[in-house]
């Protein structure tokens, strides 16, 4: 990993993302290819996809409705210990997605009249789970069930067809979808994929979605962004990033098997370290370079930890820590420091925060009950974690009777002719004209 020295600097919170390793992608290519391949879909339908699925997943003739009968047929396949992992996953996703569902609001004025809030699940929604490198069941849990909790009826599962598995999206995907209960699943992937969610497609019975959810490469990213108004998404969760801040305490084995952990992912991962520490760094890279001899995708963990999105931060104080953990705003931030929880107040930018050397990223990943499905490449600055709120709408419901409707009687009437909208104040006035016939109040 390269070092970035930034002792002895005068970093401020207008230059530190000026510090931060970041991968130069060709943005306007991107966004161009992407453009084309939605509007592809968009008015060739299934044609484009089953194009697409040859072209990007070298699959022929694909099949994209998956059949319940060939779900359950995965399900069946799936070894007990797998199952149970996946069972213990959906356990604890969904004990800790129901308790962070929000509660209904009311507020009564003592004058009269109230406003409520209430959250209402959406009708539909897409979850998009990757495929390519590696096969991600646990993606399935953690989007499914987050929509399940916010009691979304109509759950969509796409994920691409992959050649291994004779032209068929992996089994380990199904069978995590029938242990949910979905059965609307569709053999796509990539930027088509989150074309047929948005606009539908007719001739395969896929109906527009309503939220498009779930993790991709830069791709499926800029595809989401490019819907986005067309239906919600959750976030542009890109290629996977982690970032530690650590001090002399960390333990270097820790620090690197979790960097390594994310390498593993794709080439385009960004694993960061930040530290005090000149000795701990070298410690780490030491420990990296014998893990990476070791683990088994090898090859792209490396190509990852040399990139140039990826490097070691080193800092001379706290200040400029901090400074560079918001600076980076990791998908997810490891805290591996004395006394981690109080290191939470300076930290503002991150996806998710791993507190402590026993609660690895990894953990978060699979198992821990949190959600895995986090913005990327910055966006957690603005963007939040995929929850049951990703899959909820706020609505004020307001009553007032005509009694309360005279207390704000003036200042309604005041502020329409101070923004020259006078038939506001004239619906307000026409319930207090003698000359309106009254509606009997209930």
């Amino acid at each position: 990993m390269r070092l970035v020295d930034l002792r002895g600097m005068n970093i401020t919170r207008s230059s530190a993302p000026s510090f931060v390793p970041r991968v130069s992608v060709g943005v306007s290519e991107v966004e161009a290819v992407v453009s084309g391949l939605l509007a592809e879909v968009k008015r060739e339908g299934s044609a484009a996809l089953i194009r697409q699925a040859k072209d990007f997943d070298g699959v022929a003739d694909v099949q994209l409705s998956v059949t319940e009968k060939d779900i359950r047929a995965a399900a069946k396949k799936l070894d007990r210990g797998t199952k149970n992992a996946l069972l213990e996953s959906i356990r604890r996703v969904r004990a800790a997605s129901e308790d962070s569902l929000p509660a209904a609001s009311r507020t009564e004025y003592h004058t009269g009249g109230s406003v409520a809030t209430r959250y209402v699940p959406v009708d539909r929604a897409g979850v998009y789970i990757p495929g390519g490198k590696a096969v991600y069941p646990s993606s399935v849990v953690m989007n499914v069930v987050a929509a399940q909790a916010a009691g979304v009826k109509d759950i969509v599962l796409v994920s691409p067809a992959q050649d291994q598995c004779e032209g068929q999206i992996h089994p380990s995907i199904l069978a995590a979808a029938d242990l949910l209960g979905v059965t609307e699943v569709y053999a796509m992937g990539g930027a088509g994929a989150i074309a047929a969610l948005a606009y539908g497609v007719a001739e395969i019975g896929l109906e527009p979605v309503d939220v498009i959810t779930g993790p991709g490469n830069q791709y499926v990213a800029e595809a989401k962004r490019q819907v986005k108004g067309i239906v919600g998404i959750d976030s542009e969760a890109g290629p996977t990033e982690i970032g530690i801040i650590a001090d002399d305490t960390a333990h270097p084995e820790f620090v690197a098997a979790d960097l390594l952990s994310q390498a593993e992912h794709d080439e385009l991962a960004s694993v960061v370290l930040i530290t005090t520490s000149h000795e701990l760094a070298s410690r780490v890279e030491h420990a990296l370079t014998r893990r990476l001899s070791a683990t088994k995708h090898h090859e792209r963990a490396g190509v990852a930890l040399m990139g140039e999105q990826s490097g070691v931060i080193l800092v001379d104080s706290l200040e400029h820590l901090y400074l560079m953990a918001n600076a980076y705003a990791p998908e997810h931030l490891s805290v591996m420091m004395e006394n981690p929880e109080d290191v939470l107040p300076h930290i503002r930018h991150a996806g998710a925060i791993f507190i402590g050397p026993y609660t690895p990223v990894s953990a978060g990943d699979y198992a821990a009950g949190s959600n895995h499905v986090l913005p990327t490449d910055g966006s957690a600055r603005f963007s939040s974690g995929l929850s049951p709120l990703s899959f909820l709408r706020s609505q004020q419901v307001i009553d007032y009777d005509k009694a309360a409707l005279a207390q704000i009687r003036d200042a309604v009437v005041t502020l329409a002719n101070a923004e020259d909208l006078p038939a506001h104040g004239e619906a307000i006035e026409a319930r207090f004209s003698d000359t309106t016939e009254q509606p009997t109040e209930s």
